[in-house]
C-alpha cells in the first residue's frame, strides 16, 4: 500500500476503534511511518478475496486489543499461504526444453496466485475441459470403457464380477440384480459361503465366485416377470 492508502486505512480504523486515534502531529507521523513500513507490500484489496478493511473489521470484532500493523501483515501472510497451499502448478505454455522460460512462467503464475491476481489452479484440473477428440470414436470401437483384453487379465482377481459378466454375456439373467434369500447378500453384493459351527456361531463368511442357485432362479423369475409385464 502507498502512504495515502495506509493513511486511509488508519482513518478507517479510527472510526471503528477510537483507541487507535493519534492526536499529536508527531504521533500521527510516527504511526503512519510504522504502518507503512510493515504494510508497504500488502495490497489494499485484490480481485480474489482480500480486503484490508475486512481484516481490520474482523480483528475489531474478534479481539479486545487495539489492532496493530503486524496483525494485518499476519493476516495477509496467512492469505498468501492458503492460496499457495491450494495451488497446483499448471503446465506452462513455454517450451519444456527452455528451462529458463519454463521456470519463469511457473514463478509468474505462483506470484500472481499469491498476490490475489489469479485464482489457484485445481489439482491438474481433472474435471475441467472437454474430453479428448478421439474418446468417442475409441469408445464406439471398443464398446466399453475397459478394453476386453484388460477385462480378461483382471478376471482372476475378481472372480465374482467375471462370473457375473460372463453370465450376462451368455444371455443369462444377472443374479446379482436381486438379493439372495439363501445367504442374505444384498442386491449387487456377491453371495457368501456362510458356515455355522456346532455351537451356533458363524465360522465362515467368504465371498463366492458364483451365486447360489436359488438366487439365479429368483433372478430368472424376476426377468421373466419384467418381460411379460
Amino acid at each position: 500500500m502507498h502512504r495515502r492508502e495506509v493513511a486511509a486505512v488508519l482513518a478507517y480504523i479510527g472510526r471503528l476503534d477510537p483507541r487507535a486515534i493519534r492526536t499529536g502531529t508527531n504521533e500521527v507521523r510516527d504511526q503512519l511511518v510504522q504502518w507503512h513500513e510493515l504494510l508497504g507490500d500488502v495490497p489494499l484489496a485484490t480481485e480474489h478475496g482480500w480486503d484490508v478493511r475486512e481484516a481490520v473489521r474482523a480483528h475489531v470484532l474478534d479481539s479486545p486489543y487495539p489492532i496493530l500493523p503486524v496483525d494485518v501483515a499476519r493476516k495477509w501472510r496467512a492469505y498468501r499461504r492458503d492460496r499457495l497451499d491450494r495451488h497446483t502448478d499448471p503446465t506452462p505454455d513455454a517450451d519444456p526444453d527452455d528451462s529458463v522460460s519454463w521456470r519463469a512462467e511457473l514463478l509468474r503464475t505462483r506470484h500472481a496466485v499469491a498476490a490475489g491476481r489469479r485464482e489457484p489452479s485445481t489439482h491438474r484440473q481433472i474435471s475441467s475441459g472437454a474430453p479428448l477428440p478421439d474418446i468417442e470414436s475409441r469408445l464406439a470401437a471398443i464398446g466399453t470403457c475397459m478394453p476386453p483384453t484388460i477385462r480378461a487379465e483382471l478376471a482372476p482377481y475378481r472372480p465374482a464380477r467375471a462370473a457375473r459378466e460372463a453370465a450376462v454375456a451368455a444371455g443369462q439373467p444377472d443374479a446379482l440384480s436381486v438379493p439372495c434369500q439363501w445367504c442374505h447378500a444384498a442386491q449387487g453384493e456377491p453371495c457368501r459361503n456362510r458356515r455355522v459351527g456346532l455351537d451356533g456361531r458363524p465360522r465362515g463368511n467368504a465371498p463366492r465366485a458364483t451365486p447360489h442357485p436359488t438366487r439365479v432362479d429368483l433372478a430368472a423369475a424376476e426377468r421373466a416377470r419384467e418381460e411379460t409385464a
